[in-house]
């Protein structure tokens, strides 16, 4: 089972939902950075568990300690490990799957291919392995930051039916970190809260849709053919939990546009090349133009519901299994920071990549 991602900063999770710790090391950082561990801190805080009524009841303080590959808040050269204690868990609660398979969960998968499986909090199959990705993630977003200026912005766009207007958000970011869905529309925010609400009393569990941008993204970050950074982000993003799709700039929307609708034309503007739209979201044959990188990807309706549901066991006989345990009723808002993570880990993969060609 490999959990690496990445060619030159490479990260390397490790540890289950139930298990003691859960962690990331980061191999491939280059030495004498600032190390920002309040950087880290701060987003992990953004991906814990119970943070509001909308997210599950699982209470994690996600504590991060710094294991390796630090001296003085400075970055050694050396592998950087990160670890958080899991210090809440209820694994009575997955006493009744331990031989049935939940639907659209990994059980039956991870069993089929490996043999053995985790059954409690499903392992390495949960989100609580991203834990590691957001933390290394934190520190790739401080390195981009420092270096080139970028920011790498997430929000919600979609809940469900509720959604931002199509095309480029433009009402600015402010807002995204005051509501408890990262939506930076407020009143559309309130919306989903109450929607999000009012499944969870059902039992049931609602889907969406999370963008990100990236401001002054720098120039010429792809490795064509096969390494596109279009094709990577896309990786990197679907490799996430519950993550069922993936778009780059217009994405699907795009194919209701002619081929003169939808050209990014060039221009000059103060001696730099630009485009006046950005319907290629930043990446053109693969490789960033230096325009915002905008991309989305869809989250499945959480697969634990409050519900009975049909199934099988390990025997193969039919069997009901009850929604138990701590759940979100909805990912989307927590998959906010994660997403991030994984499109800021490509994007500094690639620029440890372009430093080879043209260091900066």
């Amino acid at each position: 089972m490999t959990s690496t991602f990445g060619k030159i900063f490479k990260v390397s999770t490790f540890g289950e939902s139930h298990g003691d710790v859960v962690g990331v090391v980061i191999d491939g950082c280059p030495p004498n950075l600032s190390f920002n561990l309040e950087a880290v801190q701060r987003d992990l805080d953004r991906r814990k568990p119970g943070q509001s009524s909308i997210t599950t009841a699982r209470k994690e303080s996600d504590t991060v300690e710094v294991l390796s590959g630090v001296f003085e808040s400075r970055t050694l050269g050396s592998p950087i490990s990160l670890l958080v204690w899991n210090r809440d868990q209820k694994s009575k609660d997955y006493n009744h799957i331990k031989t049935s398979y939940r639907p659209s969960h990994a059980d039956f998968t991870y069993q089929a291919k490996y043999g053995i499986r985790n059954w409690k909090g499903g392992g390495r199959a949960s989100a609580r392995e991203t834990i590691g990705r957001v933390a290394a993630g934190a520190v790739a977003k401080d390195i981009l930051g420092s270096w080139y200026g970028t920011e790498v912005i997430g929000f919600v766009r979609s809940i469900d039916a509720l959604s931002l207007p199509s095309g480029p958000w433009t009402g600015g970011f402010d807002g995204i970190e005051t509501n408890a869905v990262r939506c930076p529309d407020a009143q559309l925010a309130e919306k989903m809260v109450a929607l999000i609400k009012e499944v969870k009393k059902e039992g049931d569990s609602l889907g969406g849709v999370v963008e990100v941008v990236v401001k002054n993204a720098p120039v010429g970050l792809g490795e064509p053919v096969f390494d596109k950074l279009d094709a990577d982000l896309a990786k990197a993003c679907l490799s996430i939990p519950a993550c069922k799709g993936f778009e780059n700039g217009t994405g699907f929307d795009g194919t209701k546009l002619r081929g003169s609708q939808h050209n990014d034309a060039f221009y000059m503007d103060e001696g730099r090349v630009r485009t006046r739209t950005n319907h290629s979201g930043g990446v053109q044959g693969g490789i960033s133009n230096g325009e915002d990188i905008v991309v989305r990807a869809a989250f499945k309706p959480t697969a634990t519901i409050m519900i009975d549901q049909e199934s099988v066991n390990e025997a193969g006989d039919a069997v009901s299994v009850e929604g138990r345990g701590r759940h979100d009723p909805c990912v989307v808002p927590r998959a906010v920071p994660i997403m991030e993570a994984m499109v800021a880990l490509t994007l500094m993969d690639h620029a440890l990549r372009q430093n080879a060609y043209s260091p900066r």
